[in-house]
């Protein structure tokens, strides 16, 4: 699965929180597949969002294990699909996960990476995939920045 991180306006945010309230899975499906002309306030982390997001929680992909605020940083928030991972965070949110992303550096996140001891992770686990989840890290702390600024709330999508 393919993770996305996208920084939505009110107006997108509002029609996806009403859309997700009805129960219409279809019309959160294309809130979520709208072109989106903001490269900044969008960050793709492809398949190493499984690995960031174990290492800023509990080791495990569950949604809720780990600490606030890092553990919303990927899974954590409101599930907005039944049957696909759309994941939604308040701009509230979002300023909390910029701010204590902030707070983690590489040596931390290595020793986060190091302890993963899940039979489930699909991950190589080496120096190699340790590169690969840093620099998609990165680029998801960077993106909770600009949206944190922009005062925009956050959708992760797995598909």
């Amino acid at each position: 699965m393919l993770g996305v991180h996208f920084a939505i306006t009110p107006e997108q945010e509002r029609s996806l929180l009403a859309a997700a309230d009805d129960g219409d899975g279809d019309a959160v499906d294309e809130l979520i597949e709208e072109s989106w002309t903001e490269d900044g306030l969008k960050v793709d982390t492809d398949k190493a969002w499984d690995a960031i997001h174990r290492c800023l929680t509990d080791g495990t992909l569950e949604p809720d294990g780990g600490e606030y605020p890092l553990s919303h940083a990927v899974l954590g928030g409101r599930r907005l699909h039944e049957e696909y991972v759309v994941v939604y965070l308040t701009a509230d949110e979002a300023r909390d996960v910029a701010a204590a992303l902030q707070h983690v550096d590489r040596g931390q996140l290595r020793q986060r990476f190091d302890a993963i001891d899940d039979p489930d992770y699909r991950g190589a686990l080496d120096d190699a995939d340790f590169d690969y989840t840093w620099d998609n890290f990165v680029d998801v702390r960077a993106f909770y920045q600009r949206a944190a600024a922009a005062g925009r709330a956050v959708v992760f999508t797995a598909t």
